[in-house]
């Protein structure tokens, strides 16, 4: 099989990252940190260049497609432990459907004119998420071949956003503000924000089928992250700088078309909207048949299938459909801010542990890095997390509760079932095994 050369990692990486949380999310953003939108993405970028630090270290060591799990387990172990960051694994990408489910819709019934009812809303998800199981029947693989070009359609609809709209940007409207209220309320989206950059872990995760992955993968984590972080900027730059405040908020489920307006008339309106629908649908088919069966595989079975193909579901379609209802499920259950609250939790988790993990392999000299870089970023990632949780028990508690109700049970689960089946997560690539030794020099 080719592998992916360094170009092509990065554009997957970039193609996760800048569409379906921007396109999304944007609303969400102003209407938590308000003018401190911009400054926003670039704290989140930072954070997202601190535990791309691990990954990129660990990911140049460890070459698996089990990414961050294959991490825990070199620094853990195999235990419930690490089998229960597996199912959560799994998990935020059924959460993250939900996410795309909740973004098509909320795009998808303004540009046709039909109010954003709940049935409305409702329906939409429930035929987004079911168009895409249906495409099983019909060959997925072949939807992944046009994923390339939704990648550059969406891009150069941003582009365009940007560019045309950077000169109509009023500067008095984009200056932050640095009270204690807008400073909290910019800790509180910076927690949620951060997920807007969780595409970096693709890297690691198709690692196997990477050239070169001991410099590829670290070269195409920071390069994505940095590319992904001056569009984001540059895109709130625009919106908020260009539309009030009220009026992003007041239309916050397709917030992005509405910033368009003032500069590009209707016919932004109209090109940002569908530039959304494509983007949305490419990451909720990338998220269906790549990540989930993926992360499916790995916390039912504890291993990868020797053919990795990212757009078959391994051997059966049950987790498909399992992944999808569930998605559904919290797409009608919960709003967007509670959706992308929970994500985001689940997320710092795994990178918590991610970290912890490089701190424990650079003590045993099997990975390269620095300890107070690594010290940096837990703690970091530590002080977003409990910001995030805040927000949470704050703002949405069933979001909250249920977050913590999937901790539990992927633990409960994880116990049952290796006291019931016996199993173990069998992963190649971690230190100790064949072609993985300690760090150069």
């Amino acid at each position: 099989m080719k592998k992916l050369s360094l170009l092509e990692v990065v554009a997957l990486a970039v193609g996760t990252m800048i569409g379906a949380s921007i396109f999304t999310m944007l609303g969400l953003g102003a209407e938590i940190a308000g003018r401190n939108l911009p400054l926003v993405f670039v704290l989140s970028g930072l954070l997202a260049f601190l535990v791309g630090y691990s990954y990129a270290k660990l990911g140049s060591r460890i070459v698996s497609n089990a990414g961050p799990i294959s991490f825990v387990v070199a620094g853990f172990g195999d235990g419930v432990v690490s089998g229960a960051l597996a199912i959560l694994m799994w998990f935020t990408y059924v959460v993250s459907i939900a996410l795309f489910a909740k973004g098509f819709s909320g795009y998808f019934l303004p540009l046709l004119g039909l109010p954003l009812s709940p049935l409305g809303l409702g329906l939409t998800e429930t035929g987004a998420i079911s168009l895409f199981v249906a495409l099983n029947f019909f060959g997925a693989k072949s939807v992944g071949r046009a994923e390339f070009w939704i990648v550059v359609v969406k891009l150069l609809v941003l582009g365009l956003f940007v560019v045309v709209g950077l000169a109509a940007v009023r500067p008095e409207w984009i200056v932050p503000g640095l009270d204690a209220t807008h400073l909290g309320a910019t800790l509180s989206a910076v927690s949620i924000f951060f997920l807007s950059y969780m595409g970096f872990g693709l890297v690691t995760n198709a690692s196997e089928s990477v050239e070169n992955p001991e410099r590829t993968v670290p070269l195409a984590i920071y390069l994505a992250i940095a590319i992904a972080a001056v569009v984001y900027v540059l895109v709130a730059v625009v919106a908020v700088g260009t539309l009030p405040l009220s009026v992003l908020i007041q239309d916050q489920e397709y917030a992005l078309a509405r910033a368009a307006e003032p500069t590009l008339g209707r016919f932004g309106y109209v090109l940002v909207s569908v530039g959304a629908l494509f983007s949305i649908a490419s990451a909720l088919n990338a998220t269906l048949y790549g990540g989930a069966n993926v992360a499916y595989a790995l916390a039912k079975d504890g291993d990868l299938p020797e053919i990795f193909e990212r757009k078959v579901w391994f051997g059966t379609t049950e987790g498909l459909y399992i992944t999808a209802l569930l998605g559904l499920v919290l797409a009608l259950g919960f709003d967007l801010a509670g959706i992308a609250g929970m994500t985001s939790t689940v997320f710092m988790v795994i990178y918590l542990f991610v970290i912890a993990t490089h701190g424990r392999l650079i003590a045993k000299g099997l990975v390269p890095g620095r300890t107070w870089v690594v010290t940096l970023a837990f703690l970091t990632v530590l002080v977003a997390f409990f910001a995030l949780e805040s927000y949470q028990w704050r703002t949405s508690p069933a979001a909250f509760w249920t977050t913590q109700l999937a901790f539990v049970l992927a633990l409960a689960l994880e116990a049952v079932y290796r006291a019931t089946r016996g199993r173990k997560l069998s992963l190649k690539g971690i230190p100790g095994s064949p072609g993985v030794t300690g760090p150069r020099s």
